[in-house]
């Protein structure tokens, strides 16, 4: 009696198609087992690299939801066509789907326009001359303008985004996506404005949405002051995130700020300097470390030596 395959037996149960789609998975993994896999690895970590910078880049924007809706067409598709539709040679299909593909990718164009105009805008700027400078007067601006509200006893929330996206805040507030200045943070928190109640989120150096409502930590008191509600929505979005956010009170003119979850109250100008620019710092620093690079550089080695080695 002849004995059937495990394939033969799914033919059976299953139908040809399963059978079909099944065989063409072998054949590919098959093809795949026959590469050099050093070399396999470095191409996957460029091209992980390459998705993480621009997930990162995106992260906290409406890019980020467009991007991902894009991957997920293109990787469907292209699993979909090499293990299903040629198996069965559905050339029609193939050729829709390509020019599916390039209507895609014009739709995504136009849809990423600001996101590509950013990536265009730092290629053009020389980072490392120009980044310094930048920081330096982001930072004054927000000091001037914090300074002057507190002068004026003024009530005021700023929160500065890092790595942690603030996007799902963001939303609950209004869109500004413009420049920070001094004058246009006075402007915002002046009382009598539609925008000065709630937060102000700062990303880089723009002033990303205002009237941003945030949450509240629980009722309590630091060094036996009873906390308000913007000390409490600082105290509250730390915690949550790893960003930075400035509290002037409107009652004393103190100037506190907020880091992990913990508050430091009556900061000085010179110490304010100070946080700004560490906080700046980190967010406009390069997401690949030194680390990474060093990995790199040892995967690099490594591949030309094991080619060395076979010629």
């Amino acid at each position: 009696m002849e004995t059937l395959t495990p394939l033969e037996i799914l033919s059976f149960g299953a139908g040809l198609p399963l059978a079909g789609f099944l065989r063409g998975l072998i054949d590919y993994f098959g093809r795949v087992a026959m590469y050099d896999w050093l070399v396999v690895t470095i191409e996957l970590f460029l091209i992980g690299l390459v998705v993480y910078w621009v997930v990162d880049f995106l992260e906290g924007t409406r890019g980020e939801r467009l991007f991902r809706g894009v991957i997920f067409i293109l990787i469907a598709g292209v699993l979909i066509l090499n293990l299903v539709v040629q198996q069965f040679g559905f050339e029609r299909l193939q050729y829709l789907y390509k020019g599916f593909l390039i209507a895609v990718l014009i739709i995504a164009v136009a849809g990423f326009q600001p996101e590509i105009r950013r990536v265009l805008i730092r290629i053009g700027q020389p980072s490392f001359l120009a980044g310094s400078s930048r920081i330096a007067g982001t930072v004054e601006q927000i000091i001037t303008a914090v300074t002057e509200l507190a002068a004026a006893r003024t009530g005021a929330i700023i929160v500065i985004e890092k790595r942690v996206a603030l996007g799902e805040f963001i939303e609950t507030g209004v869109r500004i996506e413009a420049r920070i200045t001094s004058e246009l943070l006075k402007t915002v928190f002046q009382p009598g404005t539609p925008l000065h109640d709630m937060a102000v989120i700062i990303r880089g150096d723009r002033i990303v949405a205002a009237r941003v409502q945030l949450p509240l930590a629980e009722l309590g008191s630091v060094d036996g002051v009873e906390l308000g509600s913007r000390h409490r929505a600082a105290i509250g979005i730390t915690t949550g995130s790893d960003a930075t956010c400035l509290v002037v009170s409107e009652e004393t003119g103190t100037i506190s700020l907020a880091q992990n979850g913990k508050l430091i109250r009556g900061i000085s100008e010179s110490q304010l300097r100070y946080y700004l620019t560490s906080t700046m710092g980190e967010v406009t620093a390069p997401a690949l470390g030194p680390r990474l690079a060093t990995a790199v550089a040892g995967l690099v080695e490594r591949f030309r030596s094991t080619k060395k080695t076979k010629t």
